[in-house]
C-alpha cells in the first residue's frame, strides 16, 4: 500500500465524493484502511438508508435457519391472520416472502404515498394495503420505503420479539454491534431530521413499535464492515455460525433483474465473475464484499440527492490500491 495512492484516493474523495463520512477497508479479515471525514469519528452512527434491507435479509435467513419460517415460498398474508385484504384484492394473496426478498411483488401505487405512510398508525398495515393490484408477480419493482416493512411484520409475528430484539440477540450482539435503542418520531420535525444527517445509534420504529425494513437503521462504518465480513466468512463469526452458508449463497445470487442491475435477496449483485455483491443505501452508503479478493469495504455517507456511484469509486480508486 503506497501512501501516494492513499493521498490520491483522499483527494478524489474530497473533490468528488465529499459527502462521505467514513470508510473502512478489510482484506483477509484484517483492517487495511480506516478514515473519517467531515468531522466524524469511528463512533458516529450514520443513517444507512436501504442498507437496512440487507440486514433484514440476514434476519429472515436466521429466522429460516431457526425454524420460525419454514419456507420463503410461504404466502405473505399467511403471517397476518388478523389482516383482511381490501375487497376485490386477489393478487396479494399469492405474494410470497421470496417475492418480497427479490423485489418482485406488485404494489398498488405509481407514486409512493409517503405522507399517508408516515402518518399511518401501522406502517406494516399501510404496506399490506398497497400490496397487490394489477401488477404481475415476478416482475421486478423496487420499493425503497413502502413495502419491505411487511418483512418486519413477519419477523415480529413469528419470533414474538421486536426486529431489533431479534437482531440484537442473534446478529448484533455476537458481532459486537451495540444497537439496542428504538428511534420513535414524536413530530414531523424529528422525522425530517432522520433524512437530514441526524446521527443517533438505533433503529426507527412505527407507532406500533415495529422496526422499519427498508430504511431507518443507524450504524457505524465499523458495524457495517462487520456485516460484510460475516458474509465473506459465509456466516461464521468467531467459530459460530450466525447465518447459514446456504442462505448467504442464495442471498447473493441473482434472482431478479432491473435492466442491467442484478438482485439477490435484498442484496445487489455487482460482478458475476468475481461474485462481488453489495448492500447499497441512498446517499452513497454501502457494504461491498468481493469474495475473490477477500475484500470488504464499508462506506458511510451523509445524505445528498444523486450521490455519485460508490461502486465506480471502489473499482477505480479503492480496489487497485489493495490488490496485493
Amino acid at each position: 500500500m503506497n501512501q501516494g495512492n492513499i493521498t490520491a484516493l483522499e483527494k478524489t474523495i474530497s473533490n468528488d465524493y465529499s459527502n462521505i463520512g467514513g470508510i473502512v477497508v478489510q482484506k483477509n479479515g484484517g483492517k487495511l484502511y480506516e478514515n473519517y471525514f467531515n468531522g466524524h469519528t469511528a463512533e458516529t452512527a450514520f443513517h444507512v438508508f436501504s442498507v437496512t434491507k440487507s440486514i433484514i435479509s440476514a434476519l429472515i435467513g436466521i429466522a429460516v435457519d431457526k425454524g420460525y419460517i419454514s419456507s420463503i415460498d410461504q404466502k405473505v398474508l399467511d403471517f397476518f391472520p388478523d389482516y383482511t385484504p381490501k375487497r376485490g384484492e386477489k393478487t396479494a394473496q399469492h405474494v410470497t416472502i421470496r417475492n418480497m426478498l427479490t423485489m418482485t411483488a406488485p404494489f398498488k401505487y405509481k407514486s409512493a404515498p409517503y405522507t399517508k405512510y408516515f402518518t399511518s398508525e401501522s406502517w406494516v398495515k399501510s404496506a399490506l394495503d398497497l400490496l397487490g393490484g394489477k401488477g404481475a408477480i415476478g416482475q421486478f419493482r423496487y420499493t425503497p420505503l413502502i413495502g419491505p416493512d411487511i418483512l418486519s411484520g413477519i419477523l415480529t409475528n413469528v419470533t414474538g420479539q421486536s426486529v431489533l430484539g431479534f437482531a440484537y440477540e442473534n446478529l448484533f450482539s455476537p458481532l459486537g454491534i451495540d444497537i439496542r435503542q428504538d428511534i420513535v418520531f414524536h413530530s414531523k420535525e424529528e422525522q425530517l431530521s432522520i433524512m437530514k444527517n441526524r446521527h443517533e445509534s438505533g433503529w426507527v420504529t412505527d407507532p406500533q413499535g415495529i422496526n422499519t425494513a427498508g430504511w431507518g437503521l443507524f450504524i457505524t462504518p465499523g458495524d457495517m464492515v462487520k456485516i460484510g465480513q460475516l458474509y465473506l466468512n459465509r456466516g461464521v463469526w468467531n467459530g459460530r455460525q450466525l447465518v447459514s452458508a446456504k442462505w448467504i449463497g442464495e442471498s447473493t445470487a441473482e434472482h431478479s433483474r432491473w435492466d442491467k442491475l442484478r438482485y439477490g435477496y435484498l442484496w445487489w449483485i455487482v460482478d458475476g465473475n468475481q461474485h462481488s455483491y453489495a448492500a447499497m443505501g441512498d446517499g452513497g452508503n454501502l457494504i461491498y464484499v468481493n469474495p475473490k479478493r477477500k475484500l470488504v469495504i464499508a462506506i458511510a455517507s451523509l445524505f445528498i440527492p444523486g450521490a455519485k456511484d460508490r461502486i465506480k469509486l471502489i473499482k477505480k480508486h479503492i480496489e487497485p490500491i489493495f490488490e496485493g
